[in-house]
């Protein structure tokens, strides 16, 4: 009686046997994603020793997300999504086994994990848009953010389980576990699709062009003041702090002088951070979303980002990861629901794969600024150069928007 509870005052997403299906295969896949993550940052500078280099395979892991998510979004709204996931997860899921064999066979190069990177972006570019109006389907509105709460909880508590499993993998088998243990991983993830019978949205086929599909999608979230000011703060946030994969592990190697179950801890601490900031905004998802906690987050992780340049230990570190992951997730949890929630459904896969793209799209700019400043200046000049921007420009959408708003109302004052 207390679970049941429980899932209908805060996690009412579960009610749905959809979701749940869904929600248990990602439970499974994502710490095998995380582990495969961390196992890639650290088997990227265990082969060339290159903080910049490591950036530069973010960058090809997200380039593909940048060049054709806007494509994307116009296309996958035509197909029923649950076909489109059961071939991305697959796809993956061949990637992941592919490079274990690669490392275990002692033929891995630098060059094979940029092809793969970039391989999995690919396939990202159609799943991630997919996965996020997929939720729609299989909750409905009424409680679409909580769902995404729910799917944040899972990815985070991936985020503490997946690293501490990764980092002990690697110290006492080595990185190719983790990229076999993924593969095996996205079995699950299948398995729940395959039971799923979401209401599929699939939209009308028109006679324009993609081009004129994409421009109209542009204008439609132009003309909206929500959609446009949120998805200028996923810009900066997006480029400049969510380079976790560049900067933990060259932070923990190159300031703390440590190794890899450091950097799992690390990773770690972020994910706790997350975990909780995902949980609370579960609980208050009746509320729905606000621009304003975007706005607030956005400033609050600028002055976080320069607490982490500025931890001279393991313990500061920690503690200031975690605080970055809580309103890390938070903002795009928040963000997320507020463009689902706002776009109208003939445009809401083009809308999220707008986010998609200035979310993980920015990624690339991110990772080869962060990779370079930290090999000029070290991963703690990085923080506090990723800090210092993201005040700024956050400052200057409130500024441009505040003014815009004001404008507006004068306007229509001395109209009337």
């Amino acid at each position: 009686m207390a679970g049941e509870r429980l899932i209908n005052n805060h996690f009412h997403a579960l009610t749905h046997k959809n979701y749940r299906y869904f929600w248990l295969g990602q439970c499974v896949s994502l710490i095998g994603t995380w582990m495969q993550t961390i196992g890639q940052s650290w088997l990227v500078l265990t082969l060339t020793g290159n903080p910049f280099l490591l950036g530069l395979v973010g960058t090809m892991q997200f380039l593909p997300v940048t060049c054709f998510s806007l494509f994307a979004g116009v296309m996958i709204d035509k197909f029923p999504k649950k076909r489109i996931l059961l071939c991305t997860q697959a796809f993956s899921m061949l990637l992941a086994l592919t490079l274990s064999v690669l490392v275990f066979t002692n033929k891995i190069q630098y060059g094979h994990v940029l092809v793969f990177a970039f391989l999995l972006g690919l396939t990202n570019t159609i799943d991630m848009p997919t996965r996020q109006s997929f939720n729609v389907e299989i909750v409905g509105k009424e409680d679409l953010m909580n769902a995404i709460a729910l799917n944040s909880m899972t990815f985070n508590a991936a985020r503490i389980i997946g690293p501490s499993i990764g980092a002990a993998m690697m110290a006492y088998f080595g990185a190719g576990w983790c990229f076999l243990l993924n593969g095996l991983s996205f079995i699950a993830v299948l398995y729940g699709l395959i039971r799923t019978q979401p209401t599929a949205y699939v939209r009308p086929k028109k006679d324009a062009s993609i081009l004129n599909e994409i421009k109209d999608g542009i204008r439609y979230i132009a003309s909206d003041r929500v959609l446009s000011q949120t998805l200028l703060l996923v810009t900066v946030i997006g480029t400049l702090a969510f380079n976790f994969s560049v900067l933990i592990p060259t932070f923990t190697r190159d300031v703390l002088h440590l190794q890899e179950r450091t950097y799992g801890a690390m990773m770690s601490c972020l994910g706790v951070g997350s975990l909780i900031g995902a949980l609370l905004t579960s609980i208050r998802s009746k509320k729905g979303p606000k621009l304003a906690v975007s706005m607030i987050c956005s400033i609050v992780i600028s002055f976080i980002l320069c607490l982490n340049g500025l931890s001279g230990s393991p313990y500061t570190l920690g503690l200031a990861l975690a605080a970055t992951g809580f309103f890390n997730i938070t903002f795009s949890t928040n963000s997320n629901s507020l463009l689902q929630m706002h776009a109208k459904d003939e445009y809401r896969a083009r809308v999220m794969s707008v986010y998609a793209l200035v979310f993980a799209g920015s990624t690339p700019v991110g990772n080869l600024f962060t990779g370079y400043v930290a090999s000029k200046f070290g991963a703690n000049g990085a923080y506090i150069w990723c800090g210092v921007l993201c005040f700024v420009a956050s400052v200057l959408i409130l500024a441009i928007y505040r003014g815009s708003g004001k404008h507006k109302q004068t306007s229509v004052e001395s109209t009337s």
